[in-house]
């Protein structure tokens, strides 16, 4: 077993074993959807953050083992790797390590004590050090007009220099430094001369906090700030750490020319340490809160895309609009385009007749079951024309708000021209906000996950970290729900594990071409899809009345013969599998998995596996969570008073707190102390999408902001 491995196995406090096998599946191009579900007697029924965690560290383990390969190449070319040197490199644990060894060995400009040691006065620097007695007669020895050192003060001055980069350059006093300062330093910020036009940033004004303390939308604030030139920003430490770095460094006052040393490192510390120790600080606390951030937009992408389809109905999409009036759509229960138009009954037409005949007409023609708003520009004042021509015409339709994030993007998309070629941005706009309620994930994934707006401060990260993220999101998402193999668009086939944007075009011309899938097997037939790709994706690709039951369950058909006996053993035909689906969970939960483990010769874990899949053939995981909240009334914020209890849904949820749709022209928002005892994270309470009942704290109509509590 390699050390890397037992490296990681530590860290992450794991088995080695289990850390070894997921490694060797991860290394063999197994996707981690696949390896979670399907190899767990490999694992351990290790989950999919594990095995997360898993790749991670070993993606960091090799970057830390090629930089230190690169970093001792570099040394012993320049002829000064000595072995001392070689095994802490070798031996380092972080990457931050390595680069405070490899620092006095970097290729850099010519530094004041580089100029120093031309002049050779690095032997008066390691005398100055470690003289117990005076001596001036040896420095004068360093006076030297051929190498421009005239006077025992320019002697002296050069080996300053010299001393002062060594110290800056101490492994020991860096990591000192550096820990302190992230641990009991304060980060300040002061506005600079230039215009806040909007006052967004009027809060770091004069702004002072613990480093440790700092909440990671605050940083990415303070440093966007900084970056539009509003707020000068600095980090500094509430006491005098010098004395302590002078006894870590061994310059102590009872050395003969402490006087000097003391300047040296005083010199050091304001001119190279510090503003060196900062920067890394500095780009050490952006790292951590742009991860921070991007662990809040992963997670709540997450709970968007598993938001609860409402299947097949006929939805009118509304995008609203002022000027230039609301788009709407009309979509068939295939998500099929049937009809659209505009309406204007907004300002500064306000025509609610001839927006109310198009609307009732529609709905009674076509038969639409539900209507989508667009919860941008607009939003309310449509709500409120919605909910009173429902009222004034006796409509049995409901409504929900439905949010835009990524509609724009998609509308200008070549996916969207190739879907509606006769169509324009705007109609291609109220089309995705009608079909994002039937199934949001098959419409959301035609979206690059980065523009679906559900985080906090997502422009200000590390854009392809972002994306990493966000495409293993999608990927897990895709995967746990499974695809439809005859209905699915390429957009949801190529997330699906295995399979890629190349093979997911190649199966949607091979059902063009040749009908639907019968039955699993026909994969195989794919262009491109070879032995591999098939075991990693059968399982999540489903066929609805095919062949063959279990291609329209989570069964992978390398378990099929475990699934048949089982069924044998309850007494259920396979071909009676949807038949008797309710009868199943009683059934099967009556067999004991060990005993029936051993008689058949299976591994328990895959027992229990394919039990838990018989259960519950062919649901849709997103079945089982809340159904999204349906209006037919509207409030106003002048409707709005404290005490008041009331539904809503969550729209976005970030470290201080969450926002809420109330039914009112204003989202609310759920400050993280008024969501119980000792809440540190709101994405432990609360999901985007989730239906939570709310009172009302306080309503400033001036500043359109609504506090809200949260009720359990």
């Amino acid at each position: 077993m390699s050390e890397m491995v037992l490296d990681i196995a530590r860290s992450l406090g794991l088995p080695a074993w289990k850390v070894e096998n997921a490694i060797e599946l991860l290394e063999d191009g197994k996707t981690i959807p696949f390896i979670a579900r399907y190899r767990k007697e490999k694992t351990g029924e290790l989950n999919e953050i594990q095995l997360r965690d898993i790749a991670d560290t070993l993606e960091y383990m090799k970057k830390l083992q090629a930089r230190k390969e690169e970093v001792l190449r570099l040394i012993e070319e320049k002829g000064k790797l000595t072995d001392e040197l070689k095994n802490r490199i070798v031996e380092a644990g972080t990457l931050q390590v390595v680069e405070d060894l490899y620092l006095p060995y970097k290729s850099r400009k010519k530094t004041r004590a580089d100029k120093a040691r031309e002049k050779q006065l690095q032997s008066l620097a390691d005398f100055l050090k470690t003289a117990r007695k005076r001596d001036d007669g040896f420095i004068v020895g360093f006076v030297n007009a051929e190498l421009e050192v005239a006077t025992v003060e320019e002697a002296l001055e050069g080996a300053r220099d010299i001393l002062a980069e060594e110290f800056a350059q101490d492994i020991v006093i860096r990591e000192r430094v550096r820990s302190e300062l992230k641990t009991k330093g304060i980060i300040k910020s002061e506005k600079t001369d230039a215009e806040d036009e909007r006052s967004v940033y009027r809060d770091y004004y004069d702004f002072s906090q613990p480093i440790n303390r700092l909440a990671a939308h605050r940083v990415l604030a303070l440093f966007r700030g900084e970056r539009e030139e509003i707020l000068k920003v600095h980090l500094e430490l509430p006491f005098d750490i010098l004395p302590a770095l002078k006894r870590a460094a061994g310059w102590i006052d009872s050395l003969a020319y402490y006087s000097e040393l003391e300047e040296a490192a005083v010199d050091s510390f304001s001119r190279l340490l510090f503003p060196s120790i900062e920067r890394e600080v500095r780009t050490q606390i952006r790292e951590e809160a742009e991860e921070r951030a991007i662990h809040v937009f992963a997670r709540n992408l997450r709970d968007l895309f598993l938001q609860p389809p409402l299947g097949e109905k006929v939805v009118m999409g509304i995008d609203p609009g002022y000027r230039t009036g609301c788009k709407l759509a009309v979509i068939g229960r295939d998500g099929a385009l049937l009809y659209h138009d505009v309406i204007f009954p907004t300002p500064p037409q306000n025509d609610y007749a001839g927006s109310a005949m198009k609307v009732v007409q529609a709905a009674n023609l076509l038969g639409v079951e539900l209507i989508s708003i667009g919860n941008g520009t607009g939003s309310r004042e449509t709500e409120q024309f919605v909910s009173r021509l429902i009222k004034e015409h006796g409509l049995a339709i409901k409504y929900m708000i439905t949010t835009e994030s990524g509609a724009s993007v998609y509308s200008a998309s070549k996916v969207a021209i190739e879907e509606f070629p006769d169509q324009d941005v705007t109609t291609r706009g109220a089309i995705s906000i009608a079909r994002r309620v039937q199934d949001p994930l098959a419409e959301y994934v035609k979206i690059p996950p980065e523009a679906i707006g559900v985080g906090m401060y997502q422009h200000d990260v590390n854009q392809s970290e972002l994306k990493k993220a966000l495409d293993r999101e999608v990927e897990s998402v895709v995967n746990m729900v499974g695809v439809n193999l005859n209905t699915a668009s390429e957009h949801l086939l190529k997330y699906t594990s295995g399979l890629g944007p190349k093979v997911a075009a190649s199966i949607v011309n091979y059902r063009s071409d040749n009908g639907p899938f019968r039955n699993r097997k026909d994969l195989m037939k794919v262009t491109g899809l070879g032995p591999k790709a098939f075991e990693q994706a059968a399982g999540f690709c489903r066929i609805v009345n095919g062949d063959e039951p279990f291609d329209g369950t989570t069964v992978h058909p390398e378990s099929y013969a475990v699934a048949i006996e089982l069924l044998d053993k309850i007494g259920v035909p396979s071909v009676e599998l949807f038949e008797k689906r309710l009868e199943l969970p009683e059934r099967l939960a009556a067999i004991d998995v060990e005993d029936f483990s051993k008689e058949k010769d299976f591994n328990p874990i895959t027992v229990r596996e394919v039990i838990g899949m018989l259960k519950k053939p062919g649901l849709d995981p997103r079945e089982e969570l809340p159904q999204p909240l349906l209006r037919t009334d509207v409030l106003t914020m002048e409707d709005l008073a404290s005490g008041m209890e009331l539904e809503g849904t969550v729209r976005n949820v970030v470290d201080f707190g969450a926002f809420v749709d109330i039914g009112v022209k204003q989202d609310g928002l759920i400050h993280k102390s008024r969501m119980g005892n000792r809440v540190r994270d709101p994405l432990e309470v609360l999901s985007v999408g989730q239906i939570v009942k709310v009172k009302i704290v306080e309503v400033d109509l001036q500043r359109m902001r609504i506090g809200l509590e949260l009720l359990v």
